[in-house]
């Protein structure tokens, strides 16, 4: 029979179900402190009872989609990113780049997509300027020099 590792890596349904529902109800926390809101204030904002709000950051409750999207609206970041950390949605693939930005806890969720936009504006130029061009005149001369 296999034992768990003590990281608690091979953890069972019941168990991942208590850690993601804490790790939002942190999170949730950790973006209310930020954005410098009260329980109170966000349980307004959300439209969310300030109990049951409080019960979500204490990782005793775990929210629904829809009350995810309200509390990412009172708090004014992506409903995504709100679903990626309670494993409603997968983290997006991106790299290194992306990967920083979304780990950054100095940054807000607004200030993060707005990084992001901007870096996939980039990459994505990047990539339409990589599309091959018609030969420049020096270089369609060099040719016909034989």
């Amino acid at each position: 029979m296999s034992q768990m590792p003590e990281d608690g890596s091979q953890a069972g349904p019941i168990e991942k179900v208590g850690h993601i529902a804490s790790d939002i109800g942190e999170y949730i926390r950790q973006q209310r402190n930020n954005a410098k809101i009260s329980l109170r204030q966000l349980s307004k904002l959300a439209g969310v009872s300030n109990p049951y709000l409080s019960q979500i950051e204490r990782g005793v409750r775990k929210p629904s989609a829809e009350i995810l999207q309200q509390i990412a609206k009172g708090l004014r970041i992506s409903a995504e990113a709100l679903y990626v950390q309670a494993g409603i949605l997968d983290l997006p693939t991106g790299g290194p780049v992306p990967d920083a930005i979304r780990a950054d806890t100095e940054l807000t969720e607004r200030q993060k997509q707005i990084l992001l936009d901007v870096y996939e504006s980039f990459r994505r130029e990047n990539e339409n300027d990589k599309t091959p061009t018609p030969l420049k005149e020096s270089e369609d001369h060099d040719e016909h020099q034989d």
